[in-house]
């Protein structure tokens, strides 16, 4: 199977996943398979009260990701030395992300799912990238133009199975009117 195969179905099985569990939990969850930009799944009530979810899928304890989307970083292009200039301000900074931690398949041990904010995030690739560039100086060991980054299990622990993130943003969201005058 291919890499890019693998990770479209590596993806897909996230956002079934989150669907999943979230329909354990009495919402209604459908995925949109990379069909809208800024999220993956749309979790809902009997209500019709709705919050997009931004999945994010490893095979792994690591979830990719560039860290100039989420900081500013200066590449001094004579020296190779990166600085930080702060973060970068990220568009829907209060979208809920669930980050699954696919288990093998022939493993006992189970899915993962941290859910957190597109802040929580930011937070967590700035401080893994900024630790990483600690260690190096500022200055990456093979490609000094890269801003390859990954955000590990113990930066995001603290937020799994924070299923409650998303029931309270449900219930915080008004019922929808739409339906008022539809007959049953």
């Amino acid at each position: 199977m291919s890499k890019g195969r693998n990770n479209k179905l590596t993806g897909q099985i996230g956002e079934y996943l989150v669907c999943a569990e979230l329909g354990r939990r009495g919402f209604i969850a459908t995925p949109f398979s990379g069909n809208v930009p800024a999220f993956d799944v749309l979790a809902t009530d009997e209500f019709c009260r709705a919050v997009p979810i931004q999945v994010k899928t490893s095979n792994s304890d690591n979830w990719n990701a560039t860290a100039t989307d989420w900081m500013d970083i200066d590449l001094d292009l004579e020296t190779g030395l990166q600085s930080l200039r702060g973060l970068a301000t990220i568009s829907n900074p209060d979208l809920v992300y669930v980050c699954v931690a696919i288990a093998k398949a022939d493993s006992v041990q189970r899915d993962r799912f941290f859910i957190l904010t597109k802040t929580d995030v930011q937070q967590a690739i700035v401080k893994g990238y900024s630790e990483f560039m600690d260690k190096h100086n500022w200055k990456r060991p093979r490609s000094v133009g890269s801003f390859d980054s990954r955000y590990f299990i113990p930066m995001i622990e603290q937020f799994e199975n924070n299923w409650d993130l998303i029931a309270s943003r449900i219930e915080a969201t008004s019922p929808s009117t739409s339906l008022e005058n539809v007959d049953e």
